[in-house]
């Protein structure tokens, strides 16, 4: 299975992201994982890799972004079993927002989702500002993107995208009163209908 997890800081998706990797070691499915669209990435550089990413020059920053796009698509078509977070959706959001002034030109999100696998399914993590707030609280990110006061805005940018995109299907999960495991669950029970014969199979011996 083949999917594209987004959604607003702390509203899960790391945590689904861990979830599902060791699921699916566990379970015979090996999930090539990137959690890494945010800037600062913080799955693979240590602290200092991760001040001078954050110093980059906005020119800098939307070059690097619009290569790990590509890079991804590469990714979503040469692997089976891929879970990436973010990718071209929270660049549209997070992008002319935080790193640079503009947007990417007008249709490009579109156009890159006609590269990737037609068995690709994108996901929309959501939760209520509140509680979205707490966690941020809870839990603080040591670069932390949304503000407070933007948890709101930014989470509605992101239905928005997520309702423009030509990825089809597209699954939406509220985790405002999840657990981590009932994610899990419940994001194997909605994709179970857009499998593979072969996925299906697996899923069925377990």
């Amino acid at each position: 299975m083949r999917l594209i997890v987004v959604g607003c800081e702390n509203v899960g998706k790391t945590t689904l992201a861990n979830n599902i990797h060791s699921w699916g070691q566990e379970n015979g499915f090996p999930f090539h994982l990137d959690d890494h669209f945010t800037i600062p990435d913080t799955q693979n550089l240590n602290e200092d890799e991760q001040e001078r990413m954050v110093n980059l020059g906005p020119v800098v920053k939307e070059r690097f972004q619009r290569f790990q796009i590509h890079y991804h698509i590469q990714v979503l078509q040469h692997h089976d079993h891929v879970f990436i977070t973010g990718c071209h959706i929270e660049e549209a959001v997070y992008g002319p927002r935080y790193y640079y002034d503009g947007a990417m030109p007008g249709g490009y999100g579109r156009k890159i989702e006609t590269e990737f696998p037609s068995d690709t399914i994108l996901v929309l993590l959501t939760a209520s500002a509140e509680v979205i707030a707490q966690r941020m609280k809870a839990n603080p990110h040591k670069y932390t993107l949304v503000k407070e006061d933007e948890i709101q805005e930014v989470s509605e940018e992101f239905l928005h995208e997520f309702g423009q995109s030509w990825i089809r299907p597209k699954i939406r999960i509220d985790t405002t009163e999840h657990s981590p495991q009932e994610v899990m669950e419940e994001l194997l029970s909605l994709v179970k209908p857009h499998l593979a014969e072969k996925d299906l199979l697996r899923l069925a011996s377990l």
